[in-house]
């Protein structure tokens, strides 16, 4: 039986909700900047996210305690064997238009680049869309050693299923939380599945969170760039400031960047208000909501952090130059 074949079959016990947007104005039309740096375009409405949708069950039994194993930290061998190359950050799939050439959709998925190894993070709602996107951005699904799943809802897993028709040779961290359809489905597939609890390292200057949260239970990536600490967020369901304080925390870094969804379509300006001030106090440099921050925030944010707001939407690129 084909592997597409055991995919869809795979995933159909469980239902996947996306994070639902609150409409709200369009910003004003932004100059873009070459692509070089960061890609900045308008804010487009958000799209209303995908119904929720079956994912399907396993094609094969389903795999013992063993086949879904923990891979080991990496030992101190490993860290600092070598400079890597200047990282960068490109968001694949956002709901808040960028380049023209790419598809807008609601959703989230970044590719981060220049580390020990190259890491995927959430694959947004739509399979095809986010290839598609890949493609034109000049990226390959066989680029990917990791994939990371910030969270259950269908905008920020969507994509899994059809990623891994092209390359199921990845290792996939999700929290322990995750539905055992999505395990299945990956080790089926060919690839690892790595259930996270609590913070652990993915390679050399990146690192999960662990799982935060009550209802809605997510990681969020920590990457160790030169300026201090860049945190990359899926919907930030347990608090966006929650998840920068123990960022913060668990590293002792400072923070340079947070960017993702910060969850706050549905935010008052007020409460806003107060979470920019509780990020300020905290010392984070810059930011770059998407997705799920709405455009209000959004507005709010660039007006209180000036040149340290990062425009953030689908084909934008960050990048993070490397110190010797």
């Amino acid at each position: 039986m084909s592997l597409k074949l055991g995919l869809a079959v795979g995933l159909v016990s469980v239902l996947v909700v996306a994070c639902t947007p609150v409409a709200t104005p369009s910003a004003p039309e932004v100059t873009e900047l070459p692509r070089q740096e960061v890609v900045v375009a308008a804010s487009a409405t958000p799209v209303p996210p995908p119904s929720a949708t079956a994912l399907p069950s396993p094609r094969t039994a389903t795999p013992t305690a063993a086949m879904i194993r923990a891979l080991p930290e990496p030992t101190s061998t490993d860290v600092i064997v070598q400079r890597e190359e200047d990282m960068q950050i490109t968001v694949l799939y956002d709901n808040n238009a960028g380049d023209s050439q790419l598809e807008t959709a609601w959703g989230f998925s970044c590719l981060v680049e220049g580390l020990e190894q190259t890491i995927l993070f959430d694959t947004g709602g739509d399979g095809a869309m986010l290839l598609r996107n890949m493609e034109r951005l000049q990226r390959t699904p066989q680029q990917v050693d990791v994939i990371v799943l910030s969270h259950a809802h269908a905008d920020h897993t969507g994509g899994l299923t059809h990623f891994l028709d092209q390359n199921s040779d990845v290792t996939v961290y999700a929290p322990a939380s995750f539905p055992r359809s999505i395990r299945d489905a990956v080790i089926n597939a060919g690839g690892d599945f790595v259930a996270v609890d609590e913070s652990r390292r993915v390679c050399n200057r990146a690192r999960l969170t662990g799982e935060l949260g009550t209802n809605i239970k997510e990681i969020s990536l920590l990457i160790e760039g030169p300026e201090g600490l860049l945190v990359i967020t899926g919907c930030a369901h347990p608090g966006i400031v929650e998840i920068t304080r123990q960022s913060k925390q668990l590293t002792g870094l400072p923070v340079d960047l947070v960017m993702g969804g910060f969850h706050l379509g549905s935010t008052s300006a007020e409460k806003i208000g107060v979470i920019v001030a509780e990020l300020k106090t905290l010392g984070v440099r810059r930011v770059g909501p998407c997705h799920c921050s709405g455009d209000l925030a959004r507005r709010l944010f660039e007006e209180a952090y000036g040149p340290g707001y990062v425009p953030i939407n689908v084909g934008a690129q960050v990048a993070i130059e490397t110190v010797d």
